[in-house]
């Protein structure tokens, strides 16, 4: 019974912060109801016994994703009211490309079926103990060889992102952090002593 109350509070909490989302004047309170929208659908996952994609949901997306929106949203001097005109516009088209892809999930789901013996298969491969620990073992031990080299695959790529914005062109200005720290106090302020009437 209060499984099925839970349940349902994280349901409605889950389409009711969807919706506010989406229909919502401020956006900094739009961000919030996301929010809101993503610690419930987290609630969800821990009810499914998924606690470890309840925990990424709530250290990704909200802890890092979700507030970074914020910020944005908070810093930026951005005219919403001119972006919501320009986007109902695209509204009617933006129906219709919902609709196409609502009906191509109801016709995937619609004949989606499992194969003969799936809660056997899935029962030796999960194994006892918690999801987390099991996902834990099956990376660091059967996968830990393609893991290692997807973050290796992730780590050059951060580099040669790195590498590439670091270029110096002589069109874009950049700081010289070693000349400001070895500046001279002396010559880096000059007093001119500027007359009644006459400009520098």
């Amino acid at each position: 019974m209060f499984a099925t109350f839970t349940f349902y509070l994280f349901a409605i909490s889950t389409l009711v912060g969807g919706i506010f989302t989406v229909v919502g004047r401020n956006p900094v309170h739009s961000v919030l109801w996301l929010i809101l929208s993503f610690l419930s659908a987290a609630g969800l996952f821990v009810l499914l016994g998924a606690e470890f994609v309840a925990m990424l949901l709530i250290i990704v997306y909200v802890g890092a994703v979700a507030v970074l929106f914020l910020f944005v949203v908070m810093m930026l001097d951005v005219d919403f009211a001119e972006l919501k005109a320009e986007m109902a516009k695209y509204l009617p088209l933006g129906l219709l490309i919902g609709l196409v892809i609502l009906m191509q999930l109801a016709m995937a789901f619609g004949v989606w079926s499992f194969s003969e013996g799936v809660e056997t298969r899935l029962g030796a491969e999960i194994g006892e103990g918690s999801n987390t620990a099991q996902l834990g073992l099956l990376i660091y031990d059967d996968y830990i060889l393609v893991f290692q080299l997807a973050g290796l695959i992730l780590l050059v790529a951060m580099i040669g992102a790195i590498v590439l914005t670091l270029r110096h062109r002589e069109d874009v200005k950049r700081q010289n952090v070693v000349g400001q720290m070895m500046r001279d106090p002396a010559k880096a302020m000059e007093l001119k002593d500027v007359k009644p009437g006459q400009g520098l």
